[in-house]
């Protein structure tokens, strides 16, 4: 498969078989971010009410679109296209700077083999049961900006815990984001050892089953730049 990183927490994802997932689009003009241009077949979205998490109508084609908030409320799981997908409750933070918070919902996919976490806009230490629910998961596509999404103390627990072979820090601080409101990825990258580090030096990446790594590793993705 092929994993592409557009920027906030807004991945592509390219299973082998064709299937496109786009998790999290957000809205370019107040983002900064390009806009996306495949025409996925499924948008996955942490919520239906923050324009840079849940612009879903903005991706082309007809995505079916699965809203992680509202799936934890109803029983948690379905397939889409043969992808399993599974949501939990969270909530923005309880203490957020610049509006009250919003709930919205954390999600686990299946793709190629490999298992997704999406943090979604998660603003709190997780709970038990919350972070039981990324144990396990190949690869975490983690919040790295802290507030007013997790702070990284508490971002660590969840790696510690879920124990993800490979993390790909989402939604930090670039030159390309308009709001200024998050860390620059070099916050998150010091709690790390430099060896377990890999930067794709580009926006896309290919990962398989077979050439994951055995022990914990970050990636670090560019954004997609325009043309």
């Amino acid at each position: 498969m092929k994993i592409k990183w557009y920027g906030q927490a807004s991945f592509l994802i390219t299973a082998d078989d064709g299937t496109m997932i786009v998790t999290d689009p957000y809205t370019p003009e107040t983002s900064g971010y390009q806009p996306v241009r495949e025409a996925a077949d499924i948008a996955l979205i942490s919520s239906d009410n923050d324009s840079f998490h849940c612009r879903a109508d903005l991706i082309p084609g007809q995505p079916v679109v699965v809203n992680a908030l509202a799936l934890a409320q109803n029983g948690g799981e379905r397939v889409e296209k043969g992808i399993p997908i599974r949501a939990i409750e969270a909530m923005e933070a309880l203490n957020h700077a610049y509006h009250d918070p919003d709930q919205n919902g954390m999600y686990r996919f299946v793709v190629d083999g490999i298992s997704f976490g999406h943090m979604g806009d998660v603003g709190n230490a997780l709970s038990e049961e919350q972070m039981a629910f990324f144990k396990g998961v190949d690869v975490l596509l983690a919040l790295a900006g802290g507030h007013p999404t997790i702070e990284l103390d508490d971002l660590m627990t969840v790696i510690e815990r879920a124990q993800p072979r490979l993390i790909i820090p989402m939604h930090f601080r670039t030159l390309t984001y308009k709001p200024r409101n998050s860390l620059w990825i070099e916050t998150f990258l010091s709690r790390f050892p430099n060896d377990e580090i890999d930067f794709a030096f580009s926006s896309e990446a290919t990962l398989t089953r077979d050439t994951l790594p055995s022990s914990r590793r970050l990636l670090v993705l560019d954004y997609v730049h325009g043309c």
